[in-house]
């Protein structure tokens, strides 16, 4: 299990994922879920979030930039007209990877599905995220949930509907992302660090600031301790019963 989300504000994107990778108790490794595609400088931008089959999720990355390689590949990341035609695209190659190795994984028991979210900008439009499904089709943020999740997503989630809006600042919503990821790996062992960010403001066509952190990471430890000392300061401050 992994956990990634992605959300999309006013400002521009925010993008953070764990590394962890586990299958069982005993074998755990440490992969980055988080894969930036820039194919020209000019722009577009991409960044792919990744969550569940991991040899899946590598051969969907594999195919997308071999794609990108070949000059006579006629559907590619810096071919398509909109952001939503790149996440159909992105799509049918994570259903044609998993059509391949089903029947072979069945007798094993493995689940070859994978879900990922994709977000960046196409110059002269807006950025945007899109989360794409096992089954291939997919859905975008909106205004009312400016915000997609993969993998293990209930923990993370209740800072996330609390406080993020499209107006949110562009910084507020990345601090937001680490408290969601820290929740998330404080009550399930199956996230855990590094964790990445990836923060990309609107127009900027590249990543402006890129994270990469540990559990001792000093921006990490003071947003968890921070985050901690605040819940507390709330809950002791809530009204008393009657017969207090």
């Amino acid at each position: 299990m992994t956990y990634g989300v992605a959300i999309k504000v006013n400002d521009g994107l925010v993008f953070a994922s764990d590394s962890r990778s586990n299958a069982g108790v005993d074998h755990v490794s440490v992969y980055s879920k988080m894969h930036v595609f820039t194919p020209r400088p000019e722009g577009p931008v991409f960044v792919l979030l990744t969550a569940g089959n991991l040899a899946t999720s590598q051969a969907v990355v594999n195919q997308l930039q071999r794609d990108l390689d070949d000059p006579d590949c006629e559907v590619r990341l810096d071919r398509v007209q909109h952001l939503f035609d790149a996440a159909q695209y992105v799509g049918d190659i994570s259903r044609r990877v998993q059509d391949r190795y089903a029947d072979a994984l069945k007798c094993s028991g493995a689940e070859v599905a994978a879900t990922f979210i994709l977000g960046g900008q196409l110059p002269g439009q807006n950025p945007d995220v899109y989360m794409i499904y096992a089954e291939g089709n997919y859905i975008s943020a909106s205004a009312e949930t400016p915000y997609l999740q993969i993998g293990e997503t209930k923990y993370g989630k209740p800072i996330l509907d609390r406080i993020v809006t499209p107006a949110t600042a562009l910084e507020d919503a990345a601090r937001c992302a680490l408290v969601s990821l820290d929740s998330t790996t404080r009550s399930n062992i199956s996230v855990g660090p590094p964790f990445e960010l990836a923060i990309y403001r609107r127009d900027e066509q590249r990543i402006g600031h890129y994270l990469n952190l540990g559990l001792q990471s000093p921006l990490y430890v003071t947003i968890g301790k921070r985050w901690n000392e605040g819940l507390r300061r709330a809950f002791e401050r809530l009204p008393r019963f009657d017969w207090e």
